[in-house]
């Protein structure tokens, strides 16, 4: 146990190297990070929200928005279904309580819709080994009305794809703005809790977020005028839609009247990147899917001299007029942008659509006063512990409590280290980790002393004691960490953001604490004991 070959002395003091490496940059200015040569790490350890500063905002997803979607798919469904098929019914619409209500005029042809309706059923699959049921449910009265509504299972089912969705997307978002180590957690069945150090305009942070991004192109009604259309003459396929950046008179968004079915969907977008027009004014290029860059090369290529609204999220952003077919799965959206509000626009059409809309429950901005505070606080109690614990472990075991003091200091510097290289991030509950990987990491070392002391008093000899103060401490020291770590591991994997802190720097904590009282100990002692070779161990 005392024998060092070369190759492992070797290794030790690479460890180390790289240790002090990584944990460099943390010591150095933004400057001096810059001058490094890029083989070297440049990242330091990143702060949380509770030491950085930040904005911290709790988001609630619009369930209701994704029921009402459906629904309106299905009332869709069923007016073209029923008509296709001859069925006369009356009083199709959507209630109060989220169902489809209509009427069948004849009364012999409700068998005939009742299975026309139940075929549009999507299958749901369930918990219960993945069994697949219906989503709707059909219920019929004697006199011809049905009631469709969406099953409970069917309901959740939704409310729990358009929150994963969600968060999926909200992670695109932020990631788009360089944002760092931002934390996105589910919260309860509807809610979504949303961290981010460091971030310094909070505001753009919730316009990106709170935009749904549901974009659509649509060909312009150019034969119903919009007066027709407010006095009730409105072609079924059509819609109102308002302009976002034409206004009237008194200031109004002038209202537009445009097809209701949209020739290519934001789901067709493959890539969107700032970009300028003819006139040198900022603007958005889109690139589009195979389906789509077919789609819009013959929707420019059938209605050359048309005008095609281009849809956010219910508003119409853009509306030029097609002036030859455009053959190259591209386009481009113009209109009154600078360069932040093109680039939030290509952001957001980048990362997706959401679901379903985002509403801002909660909202909290954390200062850097405060986590300036935190820090310093924290620097306190590491120092002081680290202090205190050097000192009775020199206290109580001279020599060889020295070099466990040695090896603590290597340990902290190998935890810096850890730290740096993962870029996990350092919060308040991770500098408690810390302080208890400072008691922790001696504990290897208290164990073998103790036992060596146990040895010396046998009648052995400094070196036989030592070697076996070793040996029969390890599988003691073994277990415990093994055991600590899985501990950690499962508050990782289970913990909310806080917790997650602590047990990353504890997980580290037990690495870099293992390597050091077992190795770097050992060959202090070793080279030690082979210098000096004592009569009587001063332990």
């Amino acid at each position: 146990m005392l024998y060092f070959a070369r190759w492992k002395i070797y290794s030790i003091l690479a460890v180390l190297v790289v240790g002090l490496v990584f944990v460099a940059p943390n010591f150095m200015s933004d400057e001096g990070r810059a001058d490094l040569p890029n083989w070297m790490p440049h990242k330091q350890i990143n702060l949380g929200l509770d030491l950085r500063g930040g904005s911290h905002l709790l988001l609630e997803v619009d369930v209701q928005a994704v029921i009402q979607e459906r629904l309106e798919d299905l009332e869709g469904e069923i007016r073209t279904t029923l008509r296709g098929e001859f069925v006369g019914y009356t009083g199709l619409t959507i209630g109060d309580d989220n169902a489809v209500h209509l009427r069948i005029r004849e009364l012999d042809q409700l068998p005939i819709a009742l299975t026309l309706i139940n075929a549009l059923a999507n299958v749901v699959r369930t918990s219960n080994f993945g069994v697949g049921i219906p989503d709707i449910e059909v219920d019929d009265t004697n006199d011809g009305d049905i009631i469709v509504a969406l099953s409970e299972e069917a309901i959740l089912a939704r409310t729990a794809d358009a929150v994963q969705q969600s968060i999926e997307v909200v992670r695109r978002r932020i990631d788009e703005t360089g944002t760092q180590e931002p934390s996105i957690q589910r919260q309860g069945t509807d809610r979504i809790l949303v961290q981010l150090p460091g971030v310094d305009d909070p505001d753009r942070i919730k316009r990106l977020l709170g935009q749904t991004a549901k974009m659509t192109f649509q060909m312009v009604d150019q034969e119903t005028s919009i007066v027709d259309a407010l006095a009730g003459r409105l072609p079924p396929g059509s819609e109102i839609v308002p302009h976002d950046s034409d206004v009237d008179a008194n200031g109004e968004p002038t209202l537009w009247v445009v097809e209701r079915r949209a020739i290519i969907t934001g789901e067709m977008l493959t890539n969107s990147q700032v970009t300028t027009d003819q006139n040198g004014q900022f603007a958005v290029s889109l690139q589009f899917n195979a389906t789509g860059g077919k789609r819009f090369a013959d929707a420019t290529s059938q209605n050359v001299g048309k005008l095609f609204a281009i849809i956010l999220d219910g508003k119409i952003i853009s509306a030029p007029r097609i002036q030859t077919a455009i053959l190259g799965g591209t386009g481009q959206i113009t209109g009154s942008f600078d360069a932040q509000s093109a680039g939030d626009l290509a952001t957001l059409l980048r990362a997706g659509a959401l679901p379903a809309p985002l509403v801002i429950l909660e909202e909290r901005s954390v200062g850097p006063g405060l986590g300036a505070d935190s820090v310093a606080a924290g620097k306190i109690a590491s120092v002081l512990a680290f202090v205190l614990v050097m000192i009775f472990m020199l206290a109580a075991y001279g020599m060889f409590g020295l070099a466990a003091d040695l090896a603590l200091l290597i340990n902290m510097m190998l935890l810096a280290a850890g730290l740096s290289a993962l870029q996990a991030t350092l919060t308040l509950p991770g500098i408690a980790g810390i302080i208890l990987t400072i008691g922790m990491a001696v504990d290897a070392n208290v164990l073998i002393f103790e036992r060596i002391r146990e040895e010396m008093a046998l009648g052995k000899t400094p070196f036989a004691s030592v070697d076996a103060g070793y040996k029969r401490a390890m599988t003691t020291i073994i277990d415990a960490n093994v055991t600590t770590f899985i501990a950690a591991i499962i508050l990782f994997m289970f913990g909310s953001g806080p917790v997650k802190g602590f047990a990353v720097t504890l997980a580290i904590g037990i690495v870099t604490s293992f390597f050091t009282a077992i190795t770097v100990t050992r060959l202090l002692v070793s080279l030690w004991l082979t210098r000096t070779r004592p009569n009587v161990l001063p332990i």
